[in-house]
């Protein structure tokens, strides 16, 4: 419930969640049996994110796990810790863009540069970093306390997700060998329909707040339920909700079954949902009226959560670009 919520994100620490999150086995949903998982794939994961969006939770650190699981697959002994004990390993990129490989210098086995606005770095106890070189990408794994590794904390408006500017100096990494711009794209579409999915679980619940409200709050007598413009806007906000879902869980079968077009269905789930879902968040507000904008209020939970998913991994502006990017141009007729 939300005063629960409430307490874990008024302690600033996310730690009583995490811990109750893994010991009732909800971290080894969506992860194979054998690295101690629960069983299940991508969809089962957007599944759970939905859940974990509905109910505005801490969810950063969970969200990193699940998107660098495909890095991890390789490494059993890494994955089967994460999955089992709620360990962290954080993709360490930009999380207001599009995972890409991060502004890192290698020098033998030591890793130089800053890496802004790192989703969850200060829960993780590794991180997962991508390094371009020349035509060429690595992934390398880095210990979170290990020498020449900096984290400092960044606050964010939304206080059920953390974020950290990651700055290694020298630090010493262990490079994967794995094809990482293959992971890192795959990495890329997980972090998308994962978002888009918490957003849908965020938009039910703003959704049912705002319907709530509405038959409650009264006019001249009435409640504003009954009124033309609120059920209006009531039934674009069910649409919203209704399109987002089929969007999302396409999206996470397409990947999940390594659909030829899973990169666009992932993208169309990303800049279509949490579009949508800030709009939503808009009208949810002033349907609300003053009471909205009040710290008092759920609704302030689930806007800041909404609008913080527009923006994590990338933009809508951006994934739209890359959908472009993958469709075929055809001459305009002459």
């Amino acid at each position: 419930d939300t005063a629960t919520v409430r307490g874990w994100l008024d302690s600033g620490s996310h730690n009583d969640f995490e811990r109750l999150f893994v010991g009732e086995g909800w971290a080894g949903v969506g992860f194979d049996e054998s690295a101690g998982g629960q069983g299940g794939g991508l969809l089962e994961l957007a599944l759970t994110a939905r859940e974990l969006g509905r109910a505005a939770v801490p969810s950063g650190s969970w969200l990193q796990s699940a998107i660098v699981a495909p890095a991890l697959a390789t490494e059993a002994e890494v994955l089967t810790s994460a999955v089992s004990a709620g360990e962290v390993t954080a993709l360490a990129v930009r999380s207001d863009r599009i995972p890409q490989a991060a502004p890192v210098q290698t020098f033998g086995r030591g890793l130089h540069g800053r890496i802004p606005c790192v989703l969850g770095a200060a829960q993780a106890r590794q991180l997962l970093v991508p390094v371009r070189s020349g035509d060429s990408t690595s992934l390398w794994l880095v210990d979170r306390a290990a020498a020449g590794v900096e984290v400092l904390r960044r606050p964010l408006l939304d206080r059920s997700r953390d974020a950290a500017d990651v700055i290694l100096d020298d630090a010493v990494g262990r490079r994967l060998d794995v094809d990482a711009d293959g992971l890192i794209d795959e990495m890329a579409s997980r972090a998308a329909v994962l978002v888009a999915a918490d957003a849908l679980g965020a938009c039910e619940r703003m959704l049912d707040l705002t319907v709530e409200y509405s038959a409650q709050r009264q006019q001249f007598n009435v409640p504003i339920g009954s009124f033309q413009a609120v059920k209006h806007a009531a039934a674009q906000m069910l649409v919203t909700v209704e399109s987002s879902t089929s969007i999302t869980f396409y999206a996470a079968q397409s990947v999940e079954d390594h659909q030829p077009d899973r990169a666009t269905h992932a993208a169309v789930a990303k800049a279509q949902v949490t579009g949508h879902a800030t709009e939503l968040a808009d009208s949810a507000l002033t349907l609300h009226g003053a009471v909205g904008y009040t710290w008092e209020h759920d609704l302030q939970l689930f806007y800041k959560r909404a609008n913080l998913n527009r923006v994590l991994f990338g933009t809508p502006t951006a994934w739209n670009e890359r959908i472009a990017a993958s469709l075929p141009l055809i001459p305009a007729p002459a």
